[in-house]
This record gives structure tokens, C-alpha cells and sequence, in this order.
């Protein structure tokens, strides 16, 4: 028995579980062969939505045959909303047969491609980093960092290591949303999204949750933003973008009322209604493709760009005035 079965038996065994019939057939024919997923972060419902969708049985067509096979639970560390999650999402992986690390380290001599999915952006420099030099491709849930500094730092490390990087909000991927970027109504003339953004003190206000709106915003209409003004109160934000081409994209975040995700792109041909959100499907259909090609869906300089749009809208909020993006 060589070491890495012998490791996956013995931790399924100290689980006090069985394990599942698709994995040991998986092991006994060599399936699992640079299909192994590792996650980082157990402090997100995410890992445990994303692991049953890879994990379904007779799910190969779609999941394109990878498995999540090991986890490492941290994860954030001091905001209790993700901190108190870690335990119970833990316990239901090992039910799944997922096996538990005790290091990243430990996790990546398992697995030959990662999501990152700490729910704490603050974390995910120092975590990709360890991935990184490992040289496994990587998906990292958003954000991708908690600052436009640290996300400079991650991309130039990712280059560095020759290691293919993708991160993004499931809300980039919804069917209309989708059908606009294809060009199936023309040229995206301006857009108005909205979604809810909870503040969590730890990030930047808009990094939290409002970067689910801020994904339909710039899948919609792309890179060239320059400047932003942001209006906030108590219960909600406008958050206004000019593009350099002379259009306008806005972002509602809402923290009152209804939480829904959705809004309008202002097409050529028709204005499309954007939203709802129907899942985590589509976004993991992207990342199936990523991990099969190594070709990130969405660009480093869209990403980057994102950040700094949603970090231009905090200095606007504290300073009263327009500011110009730092990565325009």
C-alpha cells in the first residue's frame, strides 16, 4: 500500500466511516489521477455545497471526473459568523468520506488541484502562497484578497510560480448574465446592479458581500472603469462608475429590505434583466473547465481592476468626493 492510500484509509478509519463506494473504486482503478480536490476553509458553506455537487455519483460527465478527496479546515480566525462554522462543516466532510488535514501542507501531498475557499479574503495571500509553490492550479472564492495590495501580491507570486489562478462570485455566472457577455444583445451600453451587502468590519465594506453585485457589474460591461463616487447610508450604498469610454455602471448594495441579487444592462438591441441568483452550477462548471485547460475564465487585470473599484468606493465613502481607480 503506498503512502497516500495508506494516509486516506487511516484517516477514514479514525472518522469512524465508511467510505463511499465511488472513492474506493475511484482508488482501485486509478480514476482519481490529477482529479484529487483539496479545499482550504471549512468556515463557509460553500465547501460543503461545492464537495456534494463534485461528489454525486454518475456526475463525471458534468464534474469532468474530479472529486473532492481532502480538506483543511482554517479558515478565518476571528470572525465568529465563519470561526463557528469550522466544527460542524468539518464533521459533515468527514461524513462524506473527506479526508482532514492538519496542515495545508498535509492537504496539498493529497490533492493535485485546490480551492481556496477561507471565507476570510484577509487569509488568502498567505494560503495561496503555500499552493503556489507547490505549483497546483488554484480557484479562490471571493475575494481574492481583502486589499488591492494584497491582490497585486498574489497575482505577481501566481506569475511567478507559473501557477493558473481564478477567482469570482458565482453571480458572474447567471444565464442572462452569461448571454450578455456572449454578445447576444449587442454592445453593453451601461449597467445597474444590485445586491446585499452586509459590512463585516474585518473588510473593506464592499469586499464582504457586496462583491457579488460588483461581479454582475463588471462581467457586464468589462474593464476601463476610472473613477468612482459612492453614497451610503445605514441601510444602503450607490456606488457610481464611470467608464473611460464614457459609460456609467452602478452598483446598489442593500442592507435593508429584501436580500435578492440581480439588475439591467443597457444593451444595443434590448435592455436584459440580470439576476437571480439559481446556484453554484454554473460557477463550478467554470472552474471544471479552469482546472481541465489551465486557462482562467476571467483575467488577472478584470479581477484586479474589481478590487480596486470596490476599494476606490471605500475611500470615497470616507473622504465625500469622487476617486480615480488605482488600477485605471
Amino acid at each position: 500500500m503506498n503512502r497516500r492510500n495508506f494516509i486516506l484509509q487511516s484517516s477514514l478509519a479514525g472518522a469512524a466511516i465508511v467510505t463511499p463506494g465511488w472513492l474506493l473504486a475511484a482508488k482501485a482503478e486509478g480514476v482519481l489521477a490529477g482529479k484529487r480536490i483539496g479545499i482550504i476553509g471549512l468556515d463557509t458553506s460553500h465547501s460543503l455545497a461545492f464537495t456534494k455537487w463534485f461528489n454525486r455519483e454518475n456526475a463525471d460527465s458534468e464534474t469532468g471526473g474530479y472529486k473532492v478527496v481532502a480538506a483543511y479546515p482554517h479558515g478565518s480566525l476571528d470572525i465568529v459568523s465563519s470561526t463557528s462554522r469550522i466544527v460542524p462543516n468539518t464533521e459533515e466532510m468527514k461524513k462524506l468520506g473527506i479526508v482532514i488535514t492538519s496542515s495545508i501542507q498535509e492537504l496539498l501531498q493529497q490533492v493535485d488541484v485546490v480551492c481556496l475557499e477561507t471565507n476570510d479574503g484577509r487569509r488568502h495571500l498567505e494560503q495561496a502562497l503555500e499552493v503556489f509553490k507547490s505549483g497546483k492550479t488554484v480557484f479562490i472564492d471571493k475575494p481574492v484578497t481583502a486589499s488591492y495590495k494584497d491582490a497585486i501580491a498574489l497575482y505577481e507570486a501566481a506569475e511567478q510560480f507559473k501557477v493558473p489562478v481564478f477567482s469570482s462570485s458565482s453571480l458572474r455566472y447567471t444565464a442572462n448574465t452569461k448571454l450578455v457577455v456572449k454578445g447576444e444583445f449587442g454592445t453593453v451600453l451601461g449597467a445597474d446592479t444590485f445586491s446585499p451587502a452586509t459590512i463585516e468590519k474585518t473588510h473593506p465594506d464592499l469586499f464582504w458581500y457586496g462583491i457579488h453585485g460588483v461581479e454582475m457589474l463588471y462581467a457586464v460591461m468589462g474593464t476601463g472603469c476610472r473613477s468612482v463616487y459612492r453614497s451610503y447610508t445605514p441601510d444602503a450604498d450607490l456606488v457610481i462608475g464611470e467608464w473611460a469610454d464614457g459609460r456609467i455602471g452602478t452598483f446598489r448594495g442593500t442592507r435593508k429590505g429584501k436580500a435578492d441579487f440581480g439588475g439591467t444592462a443597457f444593451c444595443e438591441k434590448a435592455n436584459v434583466q440580470l439576476g437571480p441568483f439559481t446556484g453554484y452550477v454554473p460557477l463550478l462548471e467554470e472552474v471544471v473547465k479552469f482546472f481541465q485547460s489551465g486557462i482562467p475564465p476571467v483575467a488577472a487585470s478584470e479581477t484586479l481592476e474589481l478590487i480596486a473599484f470596490m476599494e476606490a468606493a471605500d475611500r470615497s465613502r470616507k473622504k465625500g468626493k469622487r476617486i480615480t481607480l488605482a488600477a485605471g
